[in-house]
């Protein structure tokens, strides 16, 4: 699941709440040279990798009008066939995004449209995407549960030096440097394990859903050494300007930590499971020649004060912030979505851990049983339960939007009085259909 980035990012949704407007289908050329690219990249890995092939059905979509492009017909036989491609339109309720996609009654790898022009990004993304397809397969999906902890000054301050030790040790020019920087990446991320109790679970459950998919892109997509290692430097600063890092730390050592298992422990995929990236390379490295060093002497070639500095004003201003939207999201009035059998679009880089509630999605597209809301400014917050998603209250029951959303609800469902004072939720009134 990606998001565009520049370079190649990848998530549970990319943001496309956009209006719809005359159809305007994918350029018919740059979905035949996707279906090149996705089929070239899987033949050559033919199932080495994980041993499964990446080879499937794809659909190339725009998300201005829901058209798509796809490289094969659909179960059903529904799609017109136009030369070597099948022409569709995305019923409302599938999600637009980059992601594996259930429809029609099968199992598709979605990319959406365009993509980037620079090759290396467009086939790691290629790639990430194809793998997300058959990761349930492998036994390679775990539930997320937040990683709120790197909103906090401490958990993003250790993941951004344990960030820089990676990059010291992908771009090393001799294995002892390479060994010691890779030491650092290790202490760095245990000092951040050790401040937070969930952090080593929480981190685990997100590298295995996306950072072995980005890892699996860098790895099939590009075919040298040298363009991997390059690729996988890049994305560890890809995030560093990122307003949060709780679901995007992922993508960047994700990349790093496989490429240097490869190295120390080639056969490190099948023990994944269970076991953590971080946990697999501190098995495989030889005993530390530098066991003894405080975490204080690995910290100085990383930081001179500057990273520090500026962690210590970002929580500052964050916790004004974080005031606002309990203001506005919890404590004030709000309309009580039910969340049931939802879908999410939404933008991995903007989200905002609530402690003690849940997350804000500032941006978003939340689709369920009573239909779609659509967040452009302002946030929806999903409670940490999981069954309820809150935005700021209407001006009345017969109002289908609010500040910065707007609510289309599905037959036999309505606006109701909520359980406080000026809090609306949405309920079922008739024939809903769950």
């Amino acid at each position: 699941m990606s998001w565009s980035r520049g370079l190649v990012l990848s998530a549970t949704a990319l943001w496309a709440a956009l209006p719809c407007t005359a159809r305007a289908e994918p350029d018919r050329a740059a979905a035949l040279q996707l279906f090149a690219d996705a089929d070239q990249i899987c033949r050559r890995d033919d199932g080495a990798l994980w041993g499964r092939s990446l080879c499937g059905p794809i659909l190339f979509v725009d998300y201005t009008d829901r058209s798509f492009v796809a490289n094969q017909q659909a179960p059903s036989g529904a799609l017109r066939q136009e030369g070597s491609v099948f022409v569709g339109v995305l019923p409302e309720e599938v999600i637009i995004a980059n992601t594996p996609t259930e429809w029609d009654g099968q199992r598709w790898t979605q990319i959406v449209a365009p993509i980037s022009d620079d090759q290396a990004a467009r086939d790691v993304l290629v790639a990430h995407e194809l793998f997300h397809r058959i990761q349930p397969a492998l036994g390679l999906t775990r539930n997320e549960v937040g990683n709120a902890h790197l909103d906090e000054l401490e958990g993003r301050y250790w993941l951004q030096m344990e960030w820089r030790a990676l990059n010291a040790a992908l771009g090393a020019e001799t294995p002892p440097r390479r060994r010691s920087a890779i030491e650092d990446a290790l202490a760095f991320r245990q000092a951040r394990y050790d401040l937070f109790p969930t952090a080593a679970a929480d981190e685990h459950a997100l590298e295995i859903n996306e950072g072995v998919p980005e890892y699996t892109g860098v790895r099939l997509a590009l075919t040298s050494a040298q363009a991997r290692r390059d690729f996988a430097i890049r994305d560890l600063s890809a995030f560093v300007n990122a307003p949060t890092f709780v679901r995007s730390f992922a993508y960047a050592t994700g990349p790093a930590y496989g490429l240097i298992l490869d190295e120390f422990d080639p056969d490190w995929k099948s023990k994944l499971g269970e076991r953590s990236l971080d946990g697999l390379l501190r098995a495989a490295l030889p005993a530390s020649t530098e066991a003894a060093k405080s975490l204080t002497d690995r910290a100085r070639p990383y930081d001179d004060g500057a990273l520090r500095l500026s962690e210590v004003r970002r929580a500052e201003e964050r916790q004004s912030r974080l005031a606002g939207l309990k203001a506005a999201l919890v404590d004030g009035p709000v309309l009580v979505l039910p969340l049931r059998n939802s879908n999410y679009q939404f933008n991995p880089q903007t989200l905002v851990p609530l402690s003690g509630y849940g997350t804000v999605y500032p941006t978003m597209r939340l689709t369920d049983a009573w239909g779609s809301l659509e967040v452009e400014t302002g946030g929806a917050l999903v409670w940490s339960e999981g069954k309820r998603a809150t935005v700021k209250a209407p001006t009345g029951l017969s109002a289908a939007s609010g500040e910065g959303w707007r609510l289309t609800l599905a037959h036999g469902w309505a606006i109701a009085p909520g359980e406080r004072q000026g809090d609306y939720r949405v309920v079922c009134t008739r024939d809903c259909g769950e």
